[in-house]
């Protein structure tokens, strides 16, 4: 199986505002503490969203393009042994190809964010 070349962060709209005027997001507090930004793959994202964001509102998603990170990003075993991608620097805004309210949809999915 190919690694996919886009992962999801969500965000506080706080932390999306720090992306936007900082031009990059140096992490959530579960971030710092671990050491690295936690992504998520769009197959991950609702398992993601139902752990680690439950009964919070107004989330933000961002889509963030994998192949600019080199080394920083790595891939490594987390929830149920599942390969997930650990950023071991701060996000660049750059990366991100689109963001947006974090929405679900009727199924319960989040909606990804569309580029303009």
């Amino acid at each position: 199986m190919s690694t996919p070349l886009i992962a999801y962060k969500i965000l506080t709209g706080d932390q999306l505002t720090e992306l936007e005027r900082e031009g990059r997001f140096a992490g959530s507090p579960a971030d710092l503490a671990d050491g690295y930004i936690h992504l998520s793959t769009e197959v991950q994202l609702t398992g993601t969203l139902d752990k680690h964001y439950a009964g919070q509102s107004a989330l933000q998603i961002a889509a963030v393009d994998l192949g600019s990170f080199g080394d920083a990003l790595k891939w490594e075993a987390a929830r149920g042994g599942d390969l997930f991608p650990h950023l071991y620097a701060p996000l660049p805004l750059e990366t991100v190809i689109a963001y947006g309210p974090l929405e679900r949809d009727s199924d319960g999915r989040p909606r990804l964010p569309v580029a303009g």
